[in-house]
């Protein structure tokens, strides 16, 4: 039997988009996008990409079936879900050295 919490179940889900903001109209949605993808717990990792612990793949469903109804009608978005464990071998630099990954809150789960 495994833990109910190891790195291989817990998920995070990572939201990348592209989104118009030539017109008024297309920085409302762009920015409508965002507030939502925040208020369903997801933190800003760069400025198109936001991320969300989950506590599992059925969890991370969920979130990623909420996503798919707040698509906004134009731009790209790109969902990807990924392990605990692959999530914390992420390299990241800047300016051709290494940095500090982004402290991202953990998401709180009761059961």
């Amino acid at each position: 039997m495994h833990s109910r919490f190891n790195a291989y179940r817990i998920m995070w889900v990572m939201v990348y988009f592209d989104l118009p903001t030539e017109t008024k109209k297309e920085r409302k949605e762009a920015a409508l996008f965002r507030k939502n993808l925040m208020k369903d717990g997801f933190t800003m990792f760069q400025y198109s990409i936001y991320v969300r612990h989950c506590p599992s793949k059925e969890n991370a469903e969920v979130h990623i079936k909420r996503i798919k109804n707040l698509l906004p009608e134009t731009g790209h978005v790109c969902i990807m879900y990924i392990t605990d464990k692959q999530f914390g071998d992420i390299e990241i630099f800047r300016a051709n050295k290494p940095a500090e990954a982004p402290v991202l809150h953990q998401q709180l789960s009761l059961f």
